[in-house]
């Protein structure tokens, strides 16, 4: 889409301090600055050493003559147990507010999209802030993506995970992944 005034790109360890930007960006579009807890460290650590996860970055400009970030989607590879196959979750996707309904948001999904082709996923799922009605109608409308209205996302955060010990076998050898 390098017509539309913008490129997106998979970004690289020079990218960091621009990811942690938008994630921040991000967190104060959803009321949240405070849980913004990226450094540079678990970036690097977690996106290029041992990638977990990926981000892509919508690019103001060309490949050759690039301009400012204006555009993230971070997202990582799961399975599903029916299909037997990997799905690509996105995470997060932002776009700057001035950059919004120029084409930024879809540019990202077909970018995904492709991704997910090349990975042969069977499944692309996300989750949406119940109050984010123009994210919403977006995917429904523009996108056709489908509701999961029969599930609930749930989460343990840290210290949950840390009480997952008292069910742990003691006589277990560790997982491998």
């Amino acid at each position: 889409m390098a017509s539309a005034g913008f490129f997106v790109r998979q970004a690289t360890p020079k990218d960091i301090a621009t990811i942690i930007q938008l994630i921040y960006d991000l967190a104060l579009y959803e009321k949240e600055p405070e849980s913004a807890k990226a450094t540079p460290e678990l970036i690097q650590q977690n996106l290029f050493d041992t990638p977990y996860a990926h981000a892509l970055l919508a690019v103001e400009g060309t490949s050759d003559a690039p301009g400012e970030a204006i555009g993230l989607a971070l997202y990582f590879f799961n399975f599903s147990t029916w299909t037997a196959r990997p799905g690509l979750y996105l995470e997060d996707l932002f776009v700057k507010p001035e950059y919004r309904n120029k084409g930024v948001g879809k540019a990202l999904f077909g970018e995904l999209g492709k991704v997910a082709q090349e990975k042969n996923c069977a499944r692309m799922d996300w989750a949406v802030l119940k109050w984010n009605q123009p994210s919403i109608d977006f995917y429904e409308k523009v996108l056709g993506a489908t509701p999961m209205t029969p599930w609930l996302g749930m989460r343990l955060e840290e210290d949950g995970i840390r009480r997952l010990e008292r069910f742990a076998l003691s006589s277990s050898e560790p997982t491998q992944s």
